[in-house]
């Protein structure tokens, strides 16, 4: 877990007036080297592509396609904020997407309660998960991995391997057909709950308990903060977006079936990892989780359309994903380095400054 610990190494303004230019921009690289590269690279496609990339068609198709992508993303990100990770943003959506569907069509459920009832199911799940974790004290990566197969069962089960077909509204379509000046409404729910997510991780204490909780759960609890129901917390968020992105794959497919989904799994987990290596390297962040899934949407778009053969989706995103983590421990023994450059009280300082902005009160005997 120590490649997903909350440590931001982003600089601050005190030590960047202290550099001369060339060390400047050295110490700004990693903090925007992947928006950088990323814009290389649809400059680049766009040159070898110029009929196909830069086009209004394959910029709907990437915003489209990548959306469900974008929201695990951002659903993997919040248990991460906390030192946990959840695997099933990517076993749930296999579940979720079919029975979105199974209420509308074997029920005959209002697609809008069919929508409420997906939401609130995997807020149960997040819960679950929360409680496995928290109370139980499973390592969150084996506690997630069991219930995520256990959803995986129960969609095998419940399809017996077929499709689940039927006449869906249109309403419930437009969940993802729909277009607002020409792009897909679902870049757009991306958007709006990255607008969410940024406002509550920078300027909400709740933003701010959870990176304490990444960085150092000891400490945090020390300092007031009450870590299991935090830690269950993110989980409900974290299965609500999922449940949110199993909808949207649902109104994009139009069909169920539980060979669809899981393929989700590594990219969502890529993106999140790759979040953690820009804007606040060394800290999971929503801008940075959206650049990472942008940096993999331009890539494996513009390596298609070269040519690539069906299996460079997966090779990318599996070597995207170990160099994310390379990055991630990389971020954190540099982290670790300057801590112990450190003059002495430094560390407790920080600790005491961190515990008022997170809103805990500086008590007598807290550290």
């Amino acid at each position: 877990m120590q490649s997903i610990k909350s440590n931001a190494l982003e600089p601050t303004r005190l030590e960047l007036a202290a550099l001369n230019p060339a060390q400047r921009v050295a110490r700004l690289l990693p903090v925007y080297g992947l928006p950088i590269l990323t814009v290389v690279l649809i400059l680049l496609f766009s040159l070898l592509l110029p009929r196909t990339f830069p086009t209004m068609l394959n910029l709907r198709s990437i915003l489209g396609d990548k959306s469900v992508i974008a929201l695990l993303s951002l659903a993997a990100m919040i248990p991460m904020m906390a030192g946990r990770i959840d695997l099933t943003v990517g076993y749930g959506i296999v579940l979720w997407h079919i029975v979105a569907i199974a209420l509308q069509t074997q029920l005959g459920l209002p697609w809008g309660v069919a929508v409420v009832v997906v939401l609130l199911l995997g807020c149960v799940l997040g819960a679950i998960n929360g409680l496995l974790v928290e109370v139980a004290r499973i390592d969150s990566f084996i506690a997630t991995l069991g219930t995520g197969t256990v959803l995986y069962a129960i969609a095998l089960w419940y399809t017996e391997g077929r499709q689940v077909i039927g006449v869906l509204p249109n309403g419930f379509l437009a969940l993802y057909t729909l277009q607002v000046f020409g792009i897909p409404i679902a870049a757009f729910y991306v958007l709006a709950i990255g607008l969410m997510l940024w406002i509550a991780a920078e300027f909400l204490p709740i933003g701010r308990c959870l990176y304490a909780i990444g960085a150092n759960p000891r400490a945090a609890e020390l300092n007031g903060i009450p870590t299991r129901r935090y830690v269950i917390g993110a989980f409900v968020a974290s299965g609500l977006l999922g449940a949110l992105a199993g909808i949207v794959l649902a109104a994009k497919l139009r069909i169920g079936q539980a060979s669809v989904g899981l393929e989700f799994l590594l990219p969502a987990l890529v993106g999140a990892f790759l979040g953690s290596t820009t804007i606040k390297p060394g800290r999971v962040n929503v801008w940075g989780t959206l650049i990472g899934v942008a940096i993999l949407a331009v890539g494996i778009s513009g390596i298609q359309q070269l040519g690539g053969a069906f299996y460079v989706e997966p090779l990318f995103n599996g070597l995207t994903l170990l160099l994310a983590i390379g990055l991630a421990g990389y971020a954190q023994r540099k982290r670790g380095l300057a801590r112990r450059r450190r003059p002495e009280g430094a560390d407790a300082n920080t600790t005491t400054g961190a515990a008022t902005a997170a809103g805990q009160p500086n008590e007598p005997g807290r550290i």
